[in-house]
């Protein structure tokens, strides 16, 4: 048993198996990616039926948003406030087209439009890696409304160049981006216009 704040909670066999599910996925994703990982394989890897997988994950797209570990690696409090935009974008470019990414960043927001598991991935995101890295470089009582700017931002370009592939946007070089897009960063992260 472990305990909640007022009551004990026992783990049932159902949480059990969620969690051998969920661990299984982690790390099959993580060596395989989304494509390169089935329903089936989660399961064998679970050594469980794949009936189980679907029947507490509905679908490989929820079980992927309710696995994957997103880690922006966002530049910490030591950033120059006067690069916050450069180095966005820059960090942005990596996460995106890097060699370490696979899939997971794509499927994700593909997901987030029509699966809720997927959207609160996006949101925890946001919230526990976008914003705070906006409020240690500015005030923090506007940290909200300049993250969702820059996450807006981010979104929006990772929409047009990796999801609809729209072909201007994706026939745009990294240093092109990174000379259009860093000044709006810079101005949404720290409320005002680089100087």
């Amino acid at each position: 048993m472990f305990m909640t704040e007022n009551h004990p909670k026992k783990i049932t066999k159902s949480d059990r198996t969620r969690a051998q599910i969920l661990e299984a996925a982690r790390r099959l994703f993580a060596e395989g990616g989304y494509d390169g990982v089935s329903i089936r394989d989660v399961a064998a890897q679970a050594s469980i039926d794949p009936a189980m997988v679907i029947r507490y994950f509905h679908s490989k797209d929820e079980l992927f948003a309710r696995a994957a570990v997103v880690d922006l690696k966002l530049p910490d409090q030591r950033t120059d406030p006067a690069m916050i935009g450069d180095t966005l974008i820059r960090r942005f470019l990596v996460n995106w087209e890097g060699p370490a990414n696979g899939p997971g960043m794509i499927i994700l927001l593909r997901s987030a439009a029509s699966n809720e598991h997927a959207a609160e991935k996006v949101r925890d995101v946001f919230a526990n890696q976008v914003r705070p890295m906006v409020a240690s470089i500015g005030d923090p009582a506007d940290a909200g409304r300049r993250a969702g700017l820059v996450a807006s931002q981010l979104l929006g370009l990772a929409t047009c160049r990796y999801l609809l592939r729209l072909a201007p946007v994706v026939a745009l070089s990294h240093e092109e981006i990174i000379r259009n897009v860093g000044p709006v960063l810079q101005r949404y992260a720290t409320g005002h216009d680089a100087g």
